[in-house]
């Protein structure tokens, strides 16, 4: 299992490299970021990008739900996007958190829909559009591609920040984090 570096480590601060070769290094590296994004589990993680594993590469999985199978995206590109219209712009933004950034919380707008260019772990290229949940996992996970933390994106929209504690009953209580 990999350890999953957390902020402020440079490694996440840096645009990942694109992988020029999907190899047998390429697959293991794939195999050891599932185990340790199934081993995230306070909170459960969805997706994990190389660079949240010390390895400055373009790749990511996603696993939206405990029981989805693992989606492996290599050199991801967003290649169309599309935002919500103004009577639905609340279901832009959602409540996002980063296994890079135990506790911390933060409502961030992002598209509705995106369409991705990418490779699988068989080296077979995919051209694919995702929108809800989905949507916003390949946002956040192609931004720490880019060396970007959801946090910054919260600060740019003007949004506000949270930090989560456990209550004596277990239960996450959050607290606005003042800039």
């Amino acid at each position: 299992m990999l350890y999953i570096v957390k902020a402020p480590n440079p490694v996440l601060a840096q645009k990942a490299k694109e992988v020029t070769k999907v190899d047998k290094a390429t697959l293991n590296l794939i195999e050891e970021m599932k185990i340790s994004l199934d081993s995230a589990t306070d909170p459960i993680g969805v997706g994990l990008a190389a660079p949240q594993v010390g390895k400055s590469l373009k790749i990511f999985i996603s696993k939206p739900t405990v029981k989805s199978k693992v989606s492996v995206f290599i050199n991801p590109v967003i290649t169309k996007s599309e935002n919500f219209d103004e009577k639905h712009k609340d279901k832009a933004t959602k409540l996002e958190g980063c296994l890079s950034l135990p506790n911390i919380w933060g409502d961030v707008q992002r598209f509705k829909m995106v369409q991705v260019e990418y490779l699988d772990e068989n080296n077979v290229k995919h051209n694919k559009q995702f929108t809800g949940f989905m949507a916003i996992i390949v946002q956040h996970e192609i931004d720490h591609l880019d060396g970007l933390l959801f946090t910054k994106r919260v600060l740019d929209q003007k949004g506000t920040l949270y930090k989560s504690e456990k209550n004596e009953k277990g239960e996450d209580i959050f607290e606005e984090i003042n800039i």
